[in-house]
């Protein structure tokens, strides 16, 4: 362990700032430069670029906070697999680190930076060798090809480092983390585009690409049909957003005091989400890649799950696992039952898939009712007018974590299908991720505002 601790004191790191809290202009303004320095590295290209086969998995680019062909083509990938693969190896034991103890924290820390270099090193060279970012096909066969090759890696090897510096950057001086800053500004970028974008549509020059700039266009030159699709492509965002605000703020309070302390008292808060978007983004993630693979197989001449006219599935399990869009289908008049059908199965795969992911999570998280009664009573807490023991505090526990995990699972499944055959802006599971981290961004810049402007507020706090 000791040569472990010897070699991670070695990575370099962002200075942590000298003060206990920093003031709330300063956390603000480092916020801003990040977020400012990422959309600005999103449109860097790389250079020697010639096939971005990568470019048609979109959403999948949202959810990794990456923009397919830039500099950060590999976004936050990294990082969060290195996450996942180091909680999954503590939470069942295999990795035994005292994370409570400030030594366990670090450790576990260097670690994650550690892992992350290795999953940087190693997603830049799949990217590359498998055909998603490579050269020009015309250098086939050439030195120059291998050149142009060792050439891209080191540029994703480049912006996958600043992605993790910047989100450090985030953690320490600026409010919440990089990783969600860059998802929601991915995300928030998307819509803004698709919503107020004046340029001409590629696929119809005489209108607007932006939904609202289009609408009315489209409603001043009569055409009915347009203006009802962009406007049920907007209506429907604004209902999604609503929707997930609305099950955001849903909680059931737990009410807790402190055994030794009369008076004091709190609640113990569990979300109606329960297990906030986890779910549906392991069902995304998992449906990209069986369209991922479902391309590799069909130019291998082995098209066993379906094949693609362009970048749309036409047959097989992959078009069954996609959108049909219903509501725009709908408004054209072009509306069949397989599409009906197609939608049953999508909301069908959501919905159950995020359930069972939701108890995957809830049980490898330590959310489960034993991990969370042996946190209260860590922390000194019990239910009053109950014993205080950690087994009656877990059955009580019980009741509701395990319904909050089946219905919150699927009622992000469900949210998630539902935008994706409305039609919104965004996907479900963008805006999802999106209104959740900004939820919680504002609850940490009211925290932060509140302590700034009220010193009692803040020895309270310290």
């Amino acid at each position: 362990m000791a040569s472990w601790e010897a070699l991670l004191s070695y990575l370099p790191e962002v200075q942590s700032p000298q003060q206990k809290r920093l003031p709330f202009k300063e956390k603000l303004k480092w916020t801003g430069v990040v977020i400012v320095l990422f959309f600005v590295l999103g449109l860097v290209p790389l250079f020697g670029l010639g096939e971005n086969a990568l470019q048609r998995f979109e959403f999948l680019s949202i959810l990794l906070g990456a923009s397919f062909g830039s500099i950060i083509s590999l976004g936050i990938g990294p990082l969060v697999t290195s996450s996942i693969v180091l909680q999954l190896l503590s939470g069942t034991g295999i990795l035994k680190i005292n994370t409570a103890t400030p030594e366990g924290r670090k450790l576990f820390q260097g670690l994650q930076k550690l892992t992350s270099f290795f999953f940087i090193i190693f997603e830049a060279i799949v990217y590359v060798v498998m055909g998603g970012l490579a050269p020009s096909a015309s250098l086939v066969g050439t030195a120059a090809y291998a050149q142009m090759e060792i050439l891209l890696i080191f540029q994703l090897f480049l912006g996958g480092i600043l992605i993790m510096f910047m989100d450090e950057v985030i953690s320490k001086w600026g409010f919440g983390s990089g990783i969600s800053l860059f998802i929601a500004g991915g995300v928030a970028q998307q819509i803004f585009i698709r919503a107020f974008n004046f340029l001409p549509s590629p696929t119809n020059p005489d209108i607007a690409a932006g939904a609202i700039p289009a609408l009315f266009q489209s409603l001043s030159a009569g055409n009915i049909t347009e203006a009802g699709l962009q406007l049920a492509a907007v209506v429907s965002t604004l209902a999604v957003f609503a929707i997930a605000v609305y099950g955001q703020s849903m909680k059931v309070e737990i009410p807790l005091s402190f055994g030794r302390i009369r008076g004091y008292s709190m609640r113990w808060p569990l979300n109606f989400f329960y297990t906030s978007n986890i779910p549906v983004i392991l069902v995304a993630a998992l449906m990209a890649n069986i369209q991922l693979f479902a391309t590799l197989l069909e130019r291998w001449g082995h098209p066993w799950l379906g094949t693609f006219s362009g970048s749309s599935p036409v047959s097989g399990l992959v078009y069954w696992l996609s959108s049909p869009g219903i509501v725009q289908n709908i408004i054209k008049g072009s509306f069949t039952l397989t599409q009906l059908g197609q939608a049953i199965v999508y909301i069908l795969v959501f919905v159950v898939g995020s359930v069972i992911f939701s108890i995957f999570w809830m049980q490898t998280a330590n959310m489960d009712a034993a991990s969370q009664a042996k946190q209260i009573m860590a922390s000194g807490l019990q239910i009053p007018g109950f014993r205080r023991d950690e087994r009656v505090l877990e059955k009580i526990l019980s009741r509701y974590i395990w319904p909050l995990t089946i219905m919150g699972g699927a009622a992000v499944g469900l949210v998630a299908a539902f935008a994706d055959l409305t039609g919104a802006l965004s996907q479900g599971t963008g805006i999802l991720l999106t209104v959740m981290i900004v939820y919680k961004l504002y609850e940490d810049i009211a925290k932060q505002h509140m302590m700034d402007m009220n010193p009692l507020m803040k020895k309270f706090m310290e």
